[in-house]
């Protein structure tokens, strides 16, 4: 009987430790650390993301679509205190994109008023691309086609849905899944 009550002890003791190792695991597409844009500091991306839903978005300083920067801070100021997070990555992959990062920061900032988290730039596809957005487009199963293509990622770090350049930041799919990922 002590035998018994002893397995049953340990059992049960493993079990709440893994369930504490799972709840404090990061999830893969945030196991990565980056550098802010037009600066050294690193951001280490599970410590500041976890547990919130992300709007991954590869930009350009010098696109058509270069305005979506007043909608995506419109959307990052509105839901950000529920729990959003819009973080953009500056890409050259469609020639774009300023090859300065003060000037990058600038056009962001001054121009469009971006408050939201803006890195490094990256490489968003083909042979060169950055590991986050190769896991974003294996877990999505597609890559960004051009500038400002977006990737909505939920609390838990699961791919809800990508979205074409086209879309745009009040797009009313785009905020339903926001507002549904938030619920969670």
């Amino acid at each position: 009987m002590k035998s018994l009550i002893k397995q049953v002890t340990l059992l049960s003791l493993l079990t709440v430790f893994s369930g504490l190792a799972n709840a404090n695991s990061c999830p893969d597409l945030l196991s990565f650390n980056k550098r802010k844009l037009n600066s050294q500091d690193v951001v280490n991306m599970c410590d500041a993301y976890k547990g919130k839903t992300v709007l991954f978005v590869n930009t350009a300083s010098y696109c058509g679509f270069t305005k979506q920067f007043t909608g995506l801070e419109a959307l990052y100021q509105k839901y950000k205190d529920d729990g959003l997070v819009v973080l953009g990555f500056p890409s050259h992959d469609f020639n774009q994109e300023d090859d300065s990062e003060v000037k990058t920061g600038e056009i962001c900032e001054l121009t469009y008023g971006v408050k939201f988290p803006m890195f490094e730039p990256i490489a968003v596809r083909g042979d060169d691309v950055d590991p986050l957005y190769r896991m974003l487009a294996k877990k999505s199963g597609t890559t960004p086609k051009w500038n400002f293509y977006k990737y909505l990622v939920d609390k838990n770090g699961k791919v809800v849905d990508s979205y074409a350049s086209t879309t745009k930041p009040d797009d009313e799919d785009l905020v339903a899944d926001i507002e549904k990922s938030l619920a969670l």
